[in-house]
């Protein structure tokens, strides 16, 4: 794992959650991805499936600057932000990752689970990876690549495996935009 792979996928991340521009992450930085993401899957960003996103964008922002020790109120910059983050990823193990970013994996396979069995197939999935600007040919092949047990269907833990390997250099499956 390449720590300057890393630092550049957080980089971009940061880059991308900064929606107003400002150079630093605040709360209503995450509340409005969390909006975006809801309208490019067609729902309200007043509806149920927005705010249960909504509310898990929050809870990865109070986790992130309570680690950075910013306070909720706060701001996270760009270098505070790669540094919780990494230490998210890389010394505070898979459980506490999970914990964190698993809230946003429910809530984004919740806006595209058109069947609602907790799981989505190549089709929702392919419906995800269109909404955060990946085409067709790009989500078949990122399909196979994250259905690690070759069922036909993700479940959130292959998700947030995924997401970790992305950040980790070891996939190039951009699950968040």
């Amino acid at each position: 794992m390449s720590n300057a792979t890393a630092t550049e996928r957080l980089r971009k991340r940061f880059a991308k959650w900064d929606v107003d521009g400002s150079g630093s992450l605040e709360q209503a930085d995450f509340q409005k991805e969390a909006e975006q993401i809801a309208q490019a899957f067609g729902k309200s960003p007043s509806g149920k499936e927005a705010a249960e996103l909504n509310d898990a964008f929050a809870s990865m922002f109070r986790h992130l600057a309570e680690d950075a020790g910013i306070g909720a109120a706060g701001s996270l910059t760009e270098d505070d932000f790669v540094r919780v983050a990494q230490k998210l990823m890389f010394e505070d193990g898979a459980e506490s990752f999970n914990r964190v970013l698993g809230p946003v994996m429910r809530g984004i396979v919740g806006l595209c689970d058109k069947n609602a069995d907790g799981q989505i197939n190549r089709q929702e999935f392919a419906s995800w990876l269109t909404a955060v600007g990946v085409d067709d040919a790009q989500a078949t092949d990122a399909f196979d690549r994250v259905d690690t047990n070759g069922n036909g269907e993700l479940t959130v833990d292959e998700l947030l495996d995924a997401v970790r390997q992305f950040h980790f250099g070891e996939l190039d499956v951009e699950l968040l935009g």
